[in-house]
């Protein structure tokens, strides 16, 4: 809710991740990318409503088939049930799923430290709290997340406040790599960070899908999706719109949605060309295509919602005939 109207930040997200798959999520700041993974966390605020569902397989993601909406998440024999993330309980969420089955690289990682403890104290007490390290080798754990993470061992003394934006980053990186979860839920991982520490971030977060984990990388930068990701999700007004095969998408034939064309067009080493206009306000999306006002292929039958279908929502998509 804002100002007592219903505002839909998210629709649409139908999507499957696979364990030692990383699918980057992209998209112009305001689209829902991170409302989409604190719904996953139950992090919404108190007002907000969420509906369908958000399986969290016990064991090992699906593999092969149509990867928007394909195969879901069943348990197999021994396992436990999928937990449906939409529908659990606080406790269930606190005590099961957060640092344990899903781990979270948060946007604003300074609002996520307690201010009154350093780096250190915040490693130590993470790995005591999801893990079985014995004490007297707690301290080493903790300094080695810090050194996967690129948080220099000089400043783990050091409390919140005294942070720059690109430590408290490699900080809250660290926490997250601790619990070793199945999961992992990274928004916007490389804020603050130099193209060195971005590709070294990047780099250790692909490691982590490449155990066998999954990773889910929440960016603006397309630098970074291209050196990690395996697929490659691209969100507008809300809506998921495409979903491509990393390779391809950055790649031959490219993107078939021409708002993701155009998020390549804008990049310095392409054709350095911004997105013409601004995107809509969520608490005002028109009936039709949401891009339809920005786009050069835009017709008529854009009045209509398009169906999302051979990986982009689209009326006139990339490579096809324009009707």
């Amino acid at each position: 809710m804002r100002g007592g109207r219903s505002v839909a930040a998210v629709t649409d997200a139908d999507f499957d991740l696979a364990a030692g798959e990383c699918l980057a999520l992209v998209g112009e700041s305001g689209c829902g990318k991170s409302v989409l993974a604190s719904a996953l966390l139950g992090l919404l605020p108190g007002n907000a409503e969420t509906e369908g569902t958000a399986l969290l397989a016990s064991g090992p993601g699906p593999h092969g088939g149509d990867r928007h909406g394909g195969g879901r998440p069943h348990a197999g024999a021994g396992e436990r049930p999928a937990l449906d993330l939409l529908a659990a309980d606080e406790r269930t969420l606190a005590r099961t799923v957060r640092g344990r089955r899903i781990g979270l690289v948060p946007q604003s990682p300074a609002a996520h430290l307690t201010p009154v403890r350093t780096v250190r104290a915040h490693l130590e007490e993470t790995v005591r709290a999801l893990t079985a390290t014995p004490r007297r080798e707690r301290r080493a754990v903790a300094e080695a997340a810090a050194e996967r993470a690129a948080f220099p061992a000089e400043h783990l003394d050091r409390y919140p406040h005294e942070l720059s934006g690109g430590l408290a980053q490699r900080a809250a990186t660290a926490l997250a790599l601790i619990g070793d979860a199945p999961l992992l839920l990274a928004d916007e991982p490389t804020t603050g960070l130099d193209r060195e520490l971005v590709d070294r971030t990047a780099d250790e977060l692909r490691r982590h899908a490449d155990g066998g984990k999954a990773l889910l990388l929440i960016t603006h930068d397309l630098a970074a999706a291209r050196r990690v990701a395996d697929r490659v999700a691209v969100m507008y007004a809300g809506r998921i719109v495409e979903i491509a095969p990393a390779a391809r998408f950055f790649g031959e034939p490219g993107p078939r949605h021409p708002y993701a064309r155009g998020l390549l067009d804008a990049l310095p080493e392409r054709e350095f060309t911004p997105v013409p206009g601004l995107p809509p306000e969520l608490s005002d999306l028109p009936e039709g295509c949401a891009f339809a006002p920005r786009c050069a292929r835009a017709s008529a039958a854009c009045a209509v919602r398009p169906e999302f279908l051979a990986g982009a929502a689209c009326h006139h998509p990339l490579g096809a005939t324009r009707a």
